[in-house]
């Protein structure tokens, strides 16, 4: 057996950034819980919103959440109704109390370069009983239609089509370059919930490599 590193958490500080950007000592342990609360909260609130990633960035007396989505719109709401609620019920679990907080809402222009949107909208299809190869190679498929994409990944594993015996089953096309620091490889999981059980799905795409990174 192998012993897999999670291929974002390899390149951190080297390609990639943190998803949480502050410096406390004092209070580390209360807000290192309090983002991982938050960030949860709003992963499960924005579930049909195609939320990619949700970095929070913390100051003395403000907090900035910046939440990438393919559907902006399903985030902001009719009049802009949908951030607002959002942004109260944040305020009501953010810690400390009576902290300026801030969403920034941004628009990912490409979702099929995004591995955890590729990884949802296999989930979507698994859960809505289609064949597993059928969707994995479609999703491919859809990835290397964009020149950006050198290579692409897709894993799922658990009861495939409703088979008595859990197993894995994966495809590839390209290249992945895994152990290479300065290949940019977006790497993400997911669950999709059937009625035979969870279904595991991990993806990864490789966008190239990143020489010069200011």
């Amino acid at each position: 057996m192998g012993h897999k590193v999670n291929p974002f958490a390899h390149r951190l500080g080297v390609i990639r950034g943190w998803k949480s950007n502050w410096f406390n000592v004092a209070n580390y342990r209360e807000y290192l819980k309090n983002d991982i609360e938050l960030r949860t909260y709003l992963e499960k609130k924005l579930q049909k919103a195609a939320i990619e990633n949700i970095v929070i960035e913390r100051s003395s007396n403000s907090m900035t959440f910046n939440i990438s989505t393919a559907r902006p719109g399903v985030v902001i709401g009719r009049g802009g109704t949908g951030a607002e609620d959002l942004r109260a019920d944040i305020v009501k679990k953010v810690k400390p109390e009576k902290i300026d907080v801030k969403i920034n809402i941004i628009e990912i222009k490409n979702p099929e370069l995004s591995a955890m949107l590729v990884a949802q909208s296999v989930a979507e299809q698994l859960e809505k009983r289609a064949p597993f190869r059928r969707t994995i190679k479609q999703a491919i498929e859809r990835t290397m239609q964009n020149k950006t994409a050198q290579g692409v990944k897709v894993a799922v594993s658990g009861r495939l089509d409703g088979a008595e015996m859990a197993r894995a089953e994966w495809l590839s096309e390209g290249k992945i370059p895994l152990q290479t620091l300065r290949a940019d490889v977006d790497y993400a999981k997911y669950c999709a919930h059937t009625t035979f059980g969870v279904i595991g799905i991990k993806v990864w795409i490789y966008k190239g490599e990143i020489f010069n990174r200011k």
